[in-house]
C-alpha cells in the first residue's frame, strides 16, 4: 500500500485526529479511574461521606480535564489552534465541564437512583456508559466549535475586509450627476 496516497485521502486527516483524541482520552481516562477510585476508597468512601461518589467523579474527572487540555491543544488539534489561548481555554473548559456533568449524570442514576452502589458499578457508570456519551458530545464540539480551523479563516477575512473597507474612501469615488430631466408641461404633450 502506498503510504502517500493513504495520507492525502480526504478520510486521512479525520482519522487522524479522531485516533490522537482516543489517544488522549486514554491519557484521561487512566488520570480519571485512578484518581476516582483513590478518592472513593478513600476520603470520599461513600460509607463515610454522603454524596462522596459524585464528588469524587467530579474531582477526578477536573483531573482529566486538564490532562485532556494540554494533549488536545498541542497535539490532537495542534493544527487548528487558535491565536486566542484565553476563548479556545474557555470554550475547551466549558465544553468539558458539560461532557463532566453527563458522566456524573451517569453515576448519580447508576449510584442514587438506581441503587448501584459497588464500586464495579460506579465504575461502569462513569468510565463505560458516561465515557463514551461524554466523548462523542466533546468531540463533536471540540472538533466544530473550539478547534475549528474556520474559525481563524473566518476571522482573518473579515479583518482583510475591514482592512480594504478602510482603504476605500469617498474620494476614491468618481460620483457623477445624472443630467437633471426636463419637465415637460402638460400642453406641449399635445
Amino acid at each position: 500500500m502506498n503510504l502517500s496516497r493513504v495520507k492525502s485521502a480526504s478520510w486521512y486527516p479525520l482519522f487522524m485526529q479522531l485516533f490522537k483524541f482516543a489517544v488522549v482520552g486514554g491519557a484521561g481516562f487512566v488520570v480519571t479511574a485512578v484518581s476516582f477510585n483513590l478518592l472513593r476508597v478513600g476520603p470520599l468512601n461513600p460509607e463515610h461521606v454522603k454524596n462522596g461518589v459524585v464528588i469524587a467523579t467530579v474531582i477526578a474527572t477536573t483531573l482529566a480535564i486538564i490532562t485532556n487540555w494540554l494533549g488536545n491543544r498541542f497535539w490532537t488539534f495542534a493544527t487548528h489552534r487558535s491565536n486566542s489561548t484565553v476563548r479556545e481555554g474557555v470554550e475547551f473548559f466549558a465544553v468539558s465541564f458539560a461532557g463532566m456533568g453527563i458522566s456524573t449524570l451517569c453515576v448519580w442514576v447508576s449510584h442514587d437512583v438506581l441503587g448501584f452502589t459497588s464500586a464495579a458499578a460506579d465504575n461502569i457508570a462513569l468510565n463505560g456508559v458516561g465515557l463514551i456519551l461524554g466523548s462523542v458530545f466533546r468531540f463533536v464540539l471540540y472538533r466544530y466549535w473550539v478547534f475549528s480551523p474556520n474559525r481563524d479563516r473566518a476571522a482573518e477575512e473579515i479583518t482583510d475586509l475591514e482592512a480594504s473597507a478602510a482603504e476605500f474612501t469617498e474620494s476614491d469615488i468618481e460620483i457623477s450627476k445624472v443630467p437633471e430631466a426636463k419637465t415637460v408641461a402638460r400642453d406641449e404633450i399635445h
